[in-house]
């Protein structure tokens, strides 16, 4: 299955000082999946809610895209595009983990 991009990637902060790339619908659902249960919401529940429905195309990309920004702003996860220089990025086939 060819993944669902997004036009551009969302950087959230993971444990122990790694950024995931988040460049497709799938990584935002991967991301979301593998959350413990103790960090599951309302909000939590609504985005993976949210991207299941763009990846099945009841949705648009960009609104899946816009879901897990305004998660991982609202969590205080989110890192500005800017701050993560592309040299730091690892390949897709990496996990998209870098360290900060």
């Amino acid at each position: 299955m060819i993944p669902k991009m997004f036009d551009r990637p969302v950087y959230l902060k993971e444990q122990k000082g790694l950024v995931r790339e988040i460049t497709c619908v799938e990584d935002a659902i991967d991301f979301l999946e593998e959350l413990p249960e103790r960090d599951r919401d309302l909000t939590h529940d609504a985005t993976l809610k949210t991207c299941y429905m763009s990846h099945d195309g009841h949705k648009p990309l960009r609104v899946a895209r816009e879901a897990i920004r305004a998660y991982g702003k609202k969590k205080g996860i989110l890192v500005d595009d800017r701050a993560v220089p592309q040299w730091m990025v690892k390949p897709s086939a990496g996990g998209g983990r870098v360290s900060l």
